[in-house]
């Protein structure tokens, strides 16, 4: 895993535990839980975009004067 998606997951493991505290502490909020789901959902968008290996690169045309 790259360094930007490590932080994401990082971000989304402290956002649940946050979450988690405020529901335990003062009740559920049902758009702090959607806020959560949304962030795992990218989350795990990113770790699965960063799983594939990158194509290879196509040739094109050469670069230069056409004659």
């Amino acid at each position: 895993m790259s360094g930007p998606t490590k932080s994401m997951g990082v971000i989304t493991v402290v956002a649940l535990v946050l979450t988690t505290a405020y529901t335990v502490a003062l009740g559920s909020h049902g758009l702090l839980w959607f806020g959560w789901v949304v962030l795992g959902l990218v989350t795990l968008g990113m770790a699965a975009a960063d799983s594939v290996p990158p194509k290879a690169p196509r040739a094109g045309r050469p670069h230069g004067p056409t004659s």
